[in-house]
């Protein structure tokens, strides 16, 4: 069964999962014309959306654990509690340094 996308106006929890984030999936908390909210659950050394890019601007949050990512072939990295962008078009590749998730949001042009 697939997971529901979450209401207008009710909380979502994405609070650190510890020990039980292993047992949990990705999935999109929300998607509109202007957006999509996604949970991304990136296990250690596991590499998602290589050289993926997106028409618009893509927003990551580190809500637990570490990733590394390029962008344009450029090396980054994001701890639990930190958040960047990514300008529209920029190819990136992210891999979990430790079992992570991230909030992960495209605006659509």
């Amino acid at each position: 069964m697939a997971t529901p996308h979450a209401g207008a106006c009710l909380p979502v929890d994405l609070r650190p999962q510890g020990e039980t984030l292993s047992e949990h999936k990705s999935h999109a908390l929300v998607k509109n014309s202007a957006f999509e909210a996604l949970r991304v659950v990136i296990p250690k050394d596991h590499e998602v959306c290589h050289e993926h890019h997106m028409e618009g601007p893509i927003t990551m949050q580190c809500l637990e654990g570490w990733i590394a990512f390029t962008a344009d072939g450029d090396k980054h990295s994001l701890k639990a509690g930190q958040w960047t962008y990514l300008p529209p078009g920029v190819r990136h590749t992210i891999t979990g340094v430790e079992n992570s998730m991230v909030l992960l949001t495209i605006i659509f042009p």
